[in-house]
């Protein structure tokens, strides 16, 4: 299976792994299972980083070295998730959640995430 990581599952997979029950630890450990993040990620950590915002106070640089460390695949962002942003409806307002949500519908991946909101998008997409 293909795992898309939302930016606050891949912090706290790479920084805090306590905050993840242990059924998603176990799952995200699986080799079986390859565990992607997306361009967009990094892109929304280094902008929240580079605000100063709390929440993202760790360096871009750091998590993607992590990540790829870790065995994690880069998902790009390709053109066909950007025009299905367009198409989605609005239940989120956050643009990189729309376009990781758009992400897991064209590559297809399934999206893991903390925002209950999310759901609504698509059974592709899973709360943990």
């Amino acid at each position: 299976m293909r795992l898309l990581l939302d930016t606050q599952i891949l912090l706290w997979t790479l920084i805090d792994p306590a905050r993840l029950n242990a059924r998603t630890r176990g799952i995200l450990q699986d080799p079986e299972h390859d565990v992607l993040f997306s361009a967009a990620s990094i892109w929304e950590i280094a902008i929240k980083s580079a605000l100063g915002r709390g929440d993202f106070g760790v360096s871009p640089d750091a998590i993607l070295e992590a990540a790829v460390a870790g065995g994690f695949v880069e998902l790009p962002v390709r053109s066909a998730a950007a025009l299905r942003v367009a198409t989605l409806p609005h239940h989120h307002r956050d643009p990189f959640d729309r376009l990781l949500v758009a992400q897991a519908m064209t590559e297809p991946a399934v999206l893991y995430t903390a925002d209950a909101q999310l759901e609504a998008y698509s059974e592709l997409v899973v709360r943990v």
